[in-house]
């Protein structure tokens, strides 16, 4: 398979203190990587590098080969992005901010209609396409951005925290639409829940103070897991890297 995403030593640093050190890894077509770490770990400067949010101090992010340094605007039309508080303009209507979405990202007059059809009924939201959006509970505020995230296509997808306060009714059908999109595209899921890595994941990677502790399967993450995540980031930080 080729790799959606290559990531060469990302860095990042903040003055003297560092968030990110020396990160690589590769996305390949069609996986689901779970991204883990405590609080604090640079997950999310990591996820902001990847999509062009962010610059890295150092270190490179190819995205489907085009470099996010040298050319950012055709690497972050390759992606989507939900992060885990996502901006909504709460006096908007649903089909009207996914509209307006999808123009921003470049889709226009049919294909635009075609992809608002698409994300409406992948992300369950007909039933709410004429409501504000602040009237939404928080399940389908989730829905509504998790839909602006994907209405361009993209083929890599990366979330942050996509289940986080959901309730398990809510959690499942996000877990279930991560596994649909997953055969249209690659996506990194930032998440600090077990149930989820098991339920979505093919891979995953470990970062603990900005730098990379274990990066291989589920299982393999899953034996040195233990119950807790907790527990995994004390054995990872003392033991192996994993599957390098």
């Amino acid at each position: 398979m080729a790799a959606r995403v290559i990531a060469d030593r990302l860095t990042k640093r903040y003055g003297s203190k560092t968030s990110v050190s020396e990160l690589s890894f590769e996305l390949d077509e069609r996986c689901v990587l779970g991204f883990i770490g405590p609080n604090g770990a640079g997950k999310t400067t990591t996820m902001r590098m990847l999509c062009g949010i962010m610059p890295p101090s150092s270190g490179t992010v190819l995205i489907n080969g085009i470099s996010m340094a040298e050319h950012p605007v055709e690497a972050r039309s390759q992606i989507g992005y939900l992060p885990e508080n996502a901006p909504l303009y709460n006096n908007m209507r649903v089909r009207a901010f996914l509209e307006y979405c999808g123009v921003m990202r470049g889709v226009y007059g049919k294909n635009l209609k075609l992809a608002l059809g698409k994300v409406m009924e992948s992300c369950a939201l007909q039933e709410v396409a004429g409501e504000e959006i602040e009237a939404l509970s928080k399940g389908y505020r989730r829905r509504v951005c998790l839909a602006q995230s994907i209405i361009h296509l993209p083929s890599v997808l990366v979330m942050d925290e996509p289940t986080d306060g959901l309730d398990p009714n809510q959690k499942q059908d996000i877990r279930k639409l991560i596994r649909e999109m997953r055969e249209s595209c690659s996506i990194i899921v930032s998440t600090h829940i077990l149930e989820e890595v098991d339920a979505v994941c093919d891979k995953v990677l470990t970062i603990h103070s900005g730098k990379k502790v274990f990066e291989g399967s589920v299982a393999g993450f899953r034996a040195v897991s233990g119950v807790s995540l907790e527990a995994s980031f004390a054995q990872l930080t003392t033991g192996s890297k994993g599957e390098e």
